[in-house]
């Protein structure tokens, strides 16, 4: 089930809402998790057990390792259920690509492959597993205390707004929530415009901007060929790759204000995950301000267990910085160009620590943002095309200045200008007095209701939208 589908918006939400406010409000967790484990088991009713089960059974190792007297046990059991969390990300997400290589190699030597049947990838097992290891990894740390109630601990894991898609939320943020938490008027009602935006940036820009960019390059599981890629003209490649580079945002960005407005609306705050990433003026500010919480899973859970800052030899440093990249790069897929993408990203970031940084400074803030900007879309080459060799023939097509006329409807267009709009608006002052109104400020009754009619027209037009051309499922699903 998918937030951007007439199930969900017209059934599973309007019936869980009611459902969960009119439970008293000791028991609307048990409502909560009731809910989103039927959530989850509506796309994906085989891997639900999987879920329920390995969660339960995290919580009891956890409990173990926190009880344990000596050092030895307290390893043990964080070791036992780090490797169960990744182990279960490996096997489901990466054990495919593993075996394929594999017998490209067998068969390269001359062998005979493996026989393999392919495993499917349950949705959004990358951000339930890395919540299970934020979790034992900050109990093992003495950052928070384990959970005594196993209902609670299953919540935070499986909760439906943001199990498939993120934010990654560690269970020091919210853990007075989970056990106690009130849902006012005002987060009710500022949750719901903040799901409507995310719905309206998904349906109304991401989906329109998307349909041009699959008739261009084809479906993600589908491509066009390498023939079709080669006879593109300069143009047409510059078009589709910048609107493919605003889809992206605007559908992962929307993904994400659905997630923190259904939370809100229940009485919880979610961190958030992006931060108008594309007017950063260099690569390393872009990773502070695009998904937010997986950089700060990186930071944590991978960049200080490597040493951090704290080794011998700077050199040091930049290894582990661009190996957290490469594996970041990684975890969006299990392909070569992901592999490609991260270390791309790495290598920026390095750039950045010895003198990038210092030549954007030299030059201005607007030049900046408009050459980081410029590298962002170059890479997002390897980001929609799985494929190296077509993401090479891609590149190569960027800059064969070879050009025709593009074949590209004026509403596409419209919904370009309008994203870009949107993308950049915070360069300029009112636009971050706009932002701040819209996301943060207390408003008067007289804007409530304003934003309450403006939410509410939104919401049909995606409605409308969505009955006249049908869902499409978020890219981050497929992470």
């Amino acid at each position: 089930m998918v937030f951007s589908s007439n199930v969900f918006l017209l059934y599973f939400l309007p019936i869980f809402l009611l459902a969960y406010f009119i439970t008293p409000h000791k028991f609307r967790n048990y409502t909560l998790l009731l809910f989103s484990i039927i959530f989850y088991a509506f796309g994906a009713p085989e891997f639900a057990y999987l879920l329920t089960g390995f969660t339960i059974l995290n919580f009891y190792l956890v409990k173990f390792m926190d009880k344990a007297q000596k050092q030895f046990w307290r390893r043990f059991f964080c070791t036992v259920s780090v490797a169960m969390s990744l182990g279960l990300l490996l096997y489901f997400k990466y054990a495919n690509f593993f075996v394929d290589n594999f017998n490209a190699i067998l068969g390269f030597l001359g062998h005979s492959s493996v026989p393999w049947t392919k495993v499917l990838l349950p949705i959004g097992i990358s951000f339930f597993s890395f919540q299970s290891i934020t979790y034992t990894i900050d109990t093992y740390r003495h950052v928070n205390k384990p959970m005594n109630n196993v209902t609670y601990y299953m919540l935070y894991i499986m909760m439906f707004p943001q199990l498939i898609a993120g934010p990654i939320i560690r269970y020091c943020d919210i853990a007075d929530q989970i056990r106690e938490r009130n849902s006012y008027m005002e987060d009710r009602m500022r949750g719901f415009y903040r799901f409507v935006l995310g719905l309206s940036k998904k349906i109304l820009i991401a989906d329109v901007i998307g349909i041009y960019v699959d008739s261009v390059l084809g479906l993600t599981d589908f491509p066009i060929s390498a023939a079709a890629i080669g006879s593109l003209d300069t143009g047409t490649a510059w078009v589709v790759l910048l609107a493919y580079t605003f889809q992206l945002y605007f559908d992962f960005a929307g993904y994400s204000d659905m997630a923190i407005g259904i939370g809100r609306m229940m009485g919880f705050t979610f961190p958030e995950n992006f931060d108008n990433p594309y007017v950063s003026t260099s690569i390393s500010e872009f990773w502070r301000r695009w998904h937010m919480t997986l950089s700060v899973f990186i930071k944590n859970y991978l960049y200080f267990p490597l040493g951090g800052s704290r080794v011998k030899t700077q050199r040091r440093k930049y290894f582990n910085l661009w190996v957290c990249f490469l594996l970041s790069g990684l975890w969006h897929g299990a392909s070569w160009n992901f592999v490609v993408y991260g270390a791309i990203q790495g290598a920026f970031i390095v750039m950045d620590k010895l003198f990038l940084v210092k030549v954007m400074n030299k030059l201005g803030k607007i030049p900046s943002v408009i050459f980081t900007f410029f590298i962002i879309v170059l890479a997002r080459v390897f980001f929609r095309i799985e494929q190296i060799d077509l993401g090479w023939v891609f590149l190569k097509r960027l800059f064969a200045f070879e050009f025709a006329p593009i074949n590209i409807s004026s509403h596409v267009i419209v919904i370009m200008i309008v994203a870009a709009f949107f993308s950049f608006i915070t360069l300029s002052k009112w636009g971050l007095r706009l932002q701040e109104k819209v996301y943060y400020a207390e408003l008067s009754k007289k804007e409530h209701l304003i934003f309450w009619i403006v939410s509410l027209v939104a919401l049909f037009i995606c409605l409308g939208a969505l009955n006249a051309t049908g869902f499409s499922p978020f890219i981050y699903f497929r992470f």
